[in-house]
């Protein structure tokens, strides 16, 4: 195990109150500190590394200057937390991040009364920062409320959504832009530094404040030309016309790795009477740990590393990722047919579209974290003849959901959606797992809805999906690897509607969609030896369903089980709509669901919380023995 870093000045600091108690001249040695302490942590945990790297100097100006927690730090998605967590009060548990039983890789409220508001899903900081600053303002309640929201997350239209309405809340709302891809902001530096000082300063407040009212008093025509010129000159020189516009009163841009100039400046604009206020920071990701800052993704993600080195551990290999086998056979698709397009947002890498992109950059489009954007985007595409194929993240694609209704399936546009990371993910935990996927799609008209049992099946459904005009299509696919089985050379086009039997029994039928197929097929085993025949069926589509193979199974058996890994409303609710329709229950059929439980599941290894959601091989077991009134040795029991 390496070596814990050596940190003096930040072993005094248990809150935030013990930041706000040092001298500046401390806080730069207390921010080289507290970022040896997050490499050292991030190292034994794996997590999101190089954004939290880039916040430690603003980390430590923000609670050195606001009274934190009375006044309220919104971090924005939760990647740049780390530090912060650390200073508040959680350094003793910072190494079972992400770990099971441990701290979450994003802010939670129920971890900390550091963390007012939970944040996974990217651009909501300014939102939920503007209802602290409105009801605290409302009630007559000190505090101020600081939004952190990284320049990425402005891609998405909620952030300026929130900023066209946050005028209300004038001088307690203060938004922190961090610029760490030097995507809005020219180089900064000293002169920089000063004009942010300035701006935001007595000195020049006070006399713009007189001249406003001078101004007042003159000619309406003369009183909006001054006010315009002052406007602009100062957005001239610093950059921010665009967030004046939006009723910010724009400070920068400003040097986040110069710790005392932040909080000089974060000290003007916390006691200046002008708001809302915007205060650009540019950070470096990565910053003071050279491996990061060599990387191309600047160690976004990573997983257990060596501190010296850099070098991450490498898993064994094994069958490839699901997202793999989606990227390789969607490119195969996309050689055989011109009109094929890719569609990510914000996440060509982690949806596998990076690869697609390396053989077709012309055609697959990363739209920044946009996933409304994207969806009516690839509705266009679709409605003038191209294949678009929309690649986002289960848990995404519900950002988007009234694009999915009206822009696509109203108008039964075939637009393709592949739902990376679908069911349960592991670390990243309630707010990545894609759970409601099959319930918020099933129950749209004209969408048809697949789930791989496999990284075979997936090439097939890719290849069924290129082929399918007549309307929306979707497939579902877990987050790593597949089952290792072989990879066929040429997909086959599946027939819409249709499952397929996996094996067939006579007592028992188990009606399984997507991954938990492996597991039924194991029940099945168990069940064959307790004397109870099981039939295993792979039903592929959750929409629409293959009415007649289900009619079948249900009428030949005497128990019958769907299995999914999604949540309640989804394919179990669906067959049991089917079975009730049909009276197809009504001659004594013993028929169960199962699916994820009806909560949030915490962070874990991803069998683990598919053990914890009674969704593997012994769960089935004892759900068909249960409704057979059965023991696990085979013993009728007692009626109630």
């Amino acid at each position: 195990m390496t070596d814990r870093p050596q940190t003096p000045l930040l072993d005094t600091i248990a809150a935030p109150a013990d930041i706000r108690a040092l001298d500046k001249g401390q806080l730069p040695q207390l921010a080289d500190e507290l970022r040896q302490e997050v490499i050292s942590a991030v190292s034994v945990t794996g997590g999101h590394l190089g954004a939290g790297l880039g916040v430690v100097e603003l980390t430590v100006a923000i609670h050195h200057v606001f009274d934190t927690p009375s006044d309220t730090l919104i971090w924005d998605v939760g990647h740049q937390a780390y530090p912060h967590k650390i200073v508040t009060g959680r350094r003793e548990r910072i190494r079972t991040l992400r770990q099971p039983g441990g701290l979450s890789g994003f802010t939670r409220r129920c971890e900390s009364e550091f963390d007012p508001f939970g944040a996974a899903h990217s651009s909501t900081s300014i939102s939920a920062a503007l209802g602290f600053a409105i009801a605290n303002k409302l009630s007559d309640t000190p505090g101020r409320a600081v939004a952190v929201i990284g320049d990425g997350a402005l891609s998405a239209g909620m952030a300026y959504e929130a900023m066209n309405n946050a005028a209300a809340a004038g001088n307690r709302l203060v938004v922190i832009l961090n610029d760490n891809d030097m995507s809005i902001a020219p180089p900064v530096g000293s002169l920089r530094n000063s004009l942010a000082r300035l701006v935001s300063s007595g000195k020049y407040l006070t006399p713009r404040r007189l001249a406003q009212k001078l101004a007042r008093k003159m000619p309406e025509g003369l009183h909006n030309a001054a006010r315009k010129f002052e406007e602009y000159t100062r957005g001239w020189l610093t950059g921010g016309t665009l967030f004046e516009e939006l009723g910010f009163y724009y400070v920068g841009p400003v040097d986040g790795h110069d710790v005392v100039a932040l909080v000089e400046i974060l000290e003007n604009v916390r006691d200046a009477q002008e708001g809302p206020m915007l205060v650009h920071v540019v950070t470096k990701k990565g910053k003071g740990y050279a491996p990061a800052e060599a990387a191309a993704d600047k160690y976004h993600g990573v997983v257990k590393f060596d501190v010296v080195s850099g070098v991450q551990a490498k898993a064994a290999a094994g069958p490839p990722s699901y997202t793999s086998v989606f990227a390789k056979a969607l490119t195969a698709e996309a050689e055989r047919d011109d009109k094929i397009v890719a569609i990510t947002a914000a996440m060509p890498s982690g949806t596998g579209l990076d690869k697609f992109c390396d053989k077709f950059p012309d055609r697959m489009f990363d739209v920044g974290i946009a996933e409304q954007h994207a969806v009516t985007f690839a509705a266009g595409l679709a409605a003038q003849g191209m294949r678009p194929f929309c690649a986002i993240y289960s848990t995404f694609l519900q950002r988007a959901y009234d694009q999915v209704v009206h822009d696509v399936a109203i108008q039964n546009l075939p637009v393709r959606f592949a739902m990376d990371r679908a069911g349960l993910v592991g670390a990243d935990g309630a707010t990545h797992a894609g759970s409601f996927d099959l319930a918020y799609l099933c129950t749209l008209p004209n969408f048809t809805v697949m789930a791989a049992a496999d990284e075979a099946e997936l090439c097939h459904m890719v290849h069924t999906m290129a082929l399918h005009d007549s309307g929306p299509i979707a497939v579902r696919y877990p987050r790593g690897e597949g089952t290792g089985v072989a990879l066929p050379e040429q997909p086959q086009a599946l027939e819409i509607g249709k499952g397929r039997i996996v094996r067939d029994g006579k007592k028992v039928a188990i009606l399984s969609l997507g991954t938990r197929l492996a597991e039924a097929e194991k029940a099945a085993d168990q069940l064959d030896a307790l004397g109870l025949s099981a039939t295993v069926a792979d039903l592929r589509f959750a929409k629409p369903l293959d009415d007649a193979l289900i009619r079948k199974l249900l009428t030949t058996h005497e128990v019958a089980v769907t299995i999914e890994e999604a949540a309640i409303g989804g394919l179990g609710a669906h067959v049991l709509t089917l079975a009730s329709d049909d009276g197809l229950i009504d001659g004594g059929l013993k028929l169960r669901t199962m699916r994820l439980p009806d909560r949030f599941q915490e962070h874990d290894k991803p069998d683990k919380q598919y053990d914890d959601a009674g969704l593997n091989a012994a769960h089935i077991v004892d759900t068909v023995l249960k409704a057979l009134r059965r023991n696990s040795v085979g013993v009728e029991e007692a009626s109630a």
